[in-house]
């Protein structure tokens, strides 16, 4: 295989360049097929063996890379702090210091502490793919988001994009700002002042302090939940006054110039950020993101390994 050429691990998508950023979503593209076959595998990564190590609970994220490597004949293990030496005290380091001396490739690592995947890749060989890491990013969530975009619009650059709720404590909202912006197109966040970063208007992007105004300005909007576990203070009034003041609800997007695509990372929050109504309706893009989070995953997986990425070429796209 080629030298990778997104470097030994992914741990954001800020280190990134756009070409890098590029270079996934187009690798991805050929791998949404696989999934759609009778038999969903290719060889491309026949004889790796990943770690799933998952600090943090989660679904889709854990299951989409389960997903991603046994597509690519990858043999995977998957290891959760709780029913693991974690519990009796063993460091990060030393988890997975273990299970490299075991011959692994991959480490997929989720982590509470902002820093994790970065702080691991500095001391094992193995590749360290992000998972989601405090309130840092979350980049392979990004890359799904931009890729649904970009399948719906045809392009990234000059779209606007809003972002909206709780960017404070959101690792998703940095990876899409960084990435977004990355490739040309306008971001704006729109919250509550609680659940703004001090900082945000360094990351580019505009603030809109009403649900109403994102609306009106934007082609997406991306809403995220409120991650109330992170929340250890008054934040809100309530979560009905939430709703209340930024949900996005049908009546409100009746009113939009223009259809909105909405996307919504997962888990939502019915009936708090977002209504049924809307998260289940034509605008909704929150299941094609789903699968195509497998084949962004695959390619990342896939790039860090080496592959090139014209992988039919290399694999003769077949099981």
């Amino acid at each position: 295989m080629a030298a990778p050429a997104l470097g030994k691990d992914l741990v954001g998508l800020e280190p990134l360049s756009a070409e890098q950023i590029r270079l996934i979503l187009d690798t991805a593209e050929p791998f949404k097929e696989v999934s759609e076959r009778p038999i969903k595998k290719v060889p491309a990564l026949r004889g790796k063996t990943i770690v799933n190590l998952f600090f943090e609970a989660s679904t889709r994220t854990r299951i989409s890379f389960e997903f991603a490597e046994k597509r690519l004949s990858a043999d995977t293990v998957n290891v959760a702090s709780t029913g693991s030496s974690v519990s009796k005290g063993e460091t990060l380091v030393d988890t997975a210091r273990n299970l490299e001396a075991m011959r692994i490739d991959m480490v997929v690592i989720r982590h509470g502490s902002s820093g994790a995947a970065q702080f691991l890749g500095h001391r094992i060989r193995s590749n360290v793919i992000n998972a989601g890491d405090g309130k840092h990013e979350h980049p392979t969530q990004g890359l799904l988001d931009i890729l649904t975009l970009r399948d719906r619009f045809g392009k990234i650059e000059g779209l606007k994009v809003a972002i909206c709720g709780d960017i404070l404590h959101s690792r998703v909202a940095r990876s899409n700002i960084w990435g977004l912006t990355k490739l040309g197109a306008e971001v704006a966040v729109c919250g509550p002042a609680t659940l703004l970063p001090r900082n945000v208007h360094e990351l580019g992007v505009t603030v809109l302090p009403r649900i109403e105004d994102a609306i009106q300005w934007a082609d997406a909007l991306n809403v995220l939940r409120l991650q109330l576990e992170r929340m250890h203070a008054g934040f809100l009034p309530s979560l009905r006054e939430y709703n209340r003041v930024f949900g996005v609800t049908t009546e409100r997007l009746a009113k939009a110039p223009k259809d909105l695509l909405i996307l919504h990372p997962g888990p939502m929050n019915r009936g708090v950020e977002i209504d049924s109504d809307v998260a289940d309706g034509p605008h909704s893009v929150i299941l094609p993101q789903v699968t195509n989070g497998v084949a962004v995953r695959m390619a990342v997986l896939y790039l860090l390994a080496g592959g090139s990425p014209d992988w039919t070429q290399q694999t003769g796209g077949v099981d």
